[in-house]
């Protein structure tokens, strides 16, 4: 056998060459079009006919299923998808992949694009040094393409020639005749070399190359298409580990309908090939059939056969499975029920740093993060009045500071943890306004923990009260509850605010609302004094009492400020 670990590492680099060119060109068609796919998944996904299409459209865009998928699954993440409504997209993704194939097909094989290549990138290049980001991503994405078909015609080049080496089809021949067993062997190949690759296009113009070299016959390569559309499944699935329930939901849905897809056309394998064979006969573009034993004229019908074989089976699983998407939907809902309130209060709901990162998506997937961070200082801060009526038991106030305690230690991981993605996207270029929108969520975030701090200290300062038995008079809880209710006016404006596109505050009204929870702070604290030097109160229980209605006020003018940030956002 005439072929050296020299001619093996030329074919493992050029399948690199052809995937770094997929990755490239896709990487810059998100970046290209990546605020325009957000409006088109929110207005294009009403109903699962829809968000098949759009599934298609998208992923015959961008070129690849898996980012379609993974985008997908941040989507939901994100909360700018539903569970069924991903679910119709990832449908559409399955057949706007095949358009991958087509395109290979059609020109890799047929048309020698590898000798415009050069000139292409000659062409981006004065793109790619741009300073305008658009520009940048337009030129990258020429010079993916280019690469892309460079990769294919080495790829091409670098498979060994069967004549030249027969032992390879003796070597395929061994477990391509083995009747059921043979499929199953090929089915599983196609799936771990996708898993491994992690692209299905990359698998999918490897198992093209082979047909064409008539390394494999057609009914292998069709089981090695099978498993591509199993092992494709594993990149969402990998990328939802990190992410919330229903986003786990969404990749699970992806496995299981391309697995039931598979499961149903494995039972009815040959009279499913035959039906290919007959159809291609019948538009007289000849039988996939034939032996492939040579090399001949015929081999160029299997390239062809393999797509149609590819996009028919993904229409067809489509349009059967399409009307269960309801039930599909309640199945991973019962794989993956909901964990306890706890579990799920204290993770990242809606950003992860595994997940696609267009940045127009990425800054909207923080705001909502941020929401959710609010929504959880107000919880806390509900606590923390709870914790300051005068007659609840000794038991309720230590599951009520351990709770408190949770809260903010969580806080500060919550803290860093969005602050660290939004600081990752400013890291690239970006217009005024993304710029602008990313230090504004930058100091919201910082905001939201010093209010949280702030919270932390009254609910300590009112647990020593508890711990300590301190006894506030009336007036002094009457105190207490006013400062708390005023600045609880300004807190639950909060979540409803950050939750608005192009959010506009009276940032007059809530400086006047802080001001006044100054100047009564103020008059509390004279008071106060007052009633120390006449000793109303020992001066122990004066500092508590102090300390908590100052600490109060604090947390008004923090979220004074929080309103001022979130009205800074154009997203």
């Amino acid at each position: 056998m005439e072929y050296s670990l020299y001619d093996f590492l030329r074919l493992i680099g050029s399948l690199g060459f052809f995937l770094y060119g997929m990755k490239l060109m896709s990487e810059a068609l998100q970046k290209v079009a990546g605020d325009k796919m957000r409006n088109i998944l929110s207005s294009m996904t009403s109903n699962r006919v829809k968000g098949v299409i759009t599934g298609i459209l998208i992923t015959a865009f961008i070129q690849s299923s898996s980012a379609t998928t993974v985008m997908v699954v941040s989507f939901v993440n994100a909360g700018l998808l539903t569970l069924v409504q991903s679910i119709g997209v990832i449908m559409g993704a399955n057949i706007g992949t095949t358009v991958t194939a087509w395109i290979i097909t059609l020109l890799g094989f047929k048309v020698n694009i590898s000798m415009f290549a050069l000139p292409l990138i000659g062409v981006a290049i004065p793109f790619v040094f741009s300073k305008v980001p658009r520009r940048a991503s337009i030129g990258q994405l020429i010079i993916g393409f280019a690469i892309l078909f460079m990769g294919l015609d080495f790829l091409k080049n670098s498979v060994p020639d069967i004549n030249g080496n027969p032992q390879i089809l003796e070597f395929i021949a061994r477990y391509s005749s083995m009747g059921f067993q043979s499929i199953l062997i090929f089915l599983i190949t196609g799936s771990l070399l996708t898993i491994v690759i992690q692209s299905s296009s990359a698998v999918m113009a490897l198992t093209l190359v082979m047909c064409f070299n008539g390394w494999i016959d057609f009914p292998m390569a069709a089981a090695m298409v099978l498993g591509e559309n199993i092992g494709t499944t594993v990149t969402a699935n990998l990328a939802a580990i990190v992410v919330n329930t229903t986003a786990k939901r969404a990749a699970r849905a992806h496995l299981i309908f391309n697995m039931v897809g598979v499961f149903i056309v494995l039972v009815l394998f040959m009279p499913f090939i035959q039906f290919i064979d007959w159809f291609l006969v019948k538009i007289n573009l000849g039988s996939p059939l034939l032996p492939q034993n040579t090399l001949s004229d015929n081999h160029v019908i299997l390239p062809i056969a393999l797509s149609v074989f590819h996009t028919t089976f993904n229409i067809l699983n489509t349009l059967l499975q399409i009307w269960f998407i309801p039930s599909i939907a309640r199945a991973v809902t019962w794989m993956i029920p909901v964990k306890d309130e706890d579990d799920e209060i204290f993770k990242l709901k809606y950003i992860s740093t595994n997940l696609l990162s267009v940045d127009e998506i990425a800054m909207v997937q923080a705001k909502k993060e941020i929401g959710v961070f609010i929504e959880r200082s107000l919880k806390m801060f509900n606590l923390v009045r709870e914790l300051a009526q005068e007659d609840i038991g000794a038991k309720k106030t230590e599951k009520l500071i351990a709770k408190i305690r949770k809260y903010e230690e969580i806080a500060d991981r919550i803290e860093e943890e969005i602050a660290t993605f939004v600081t990752q996207l400013s890291s690239s270029k970006l217009s005024k306004n993304s710029s602008e929108n990313i230090n504004a969520l930058l100091k919201l975030v910082s905001r939201i923990e010093s209010m949280d701090d702030a919270c932390y200290n009254t609910a300590e300062l009112l647990y020593l009260r508890k711990n300590k038995k301190m006894k506030f008079t009336d007036e002094m809880n009457k105190n207490i509850e006013s400062i708390t209710q005023m600045t609880e006016e300004m807190m639950k404006v909060l979540p409803e605010k950050i939750n608005m596109k192009n959010p506009r505050v009276d940032v007059v009204e809530y400086r006047n609302k802080r001001d006044e929870i100054d100047l009564y702070a103020e008059k509390l604290n004279l008071i106060h004094l007052k009633d120390i030097k006449k000793g109303t109160y020992k001066y122990k229980v004066g500092m508590v009492y102090c300390d908590s209605f100052q600490e109060i006020a604090v947390i008004a003018n923090h979220a004074y400020h929080s309103l001022k940030y979130i009205n800074e956002l154009t997203i």
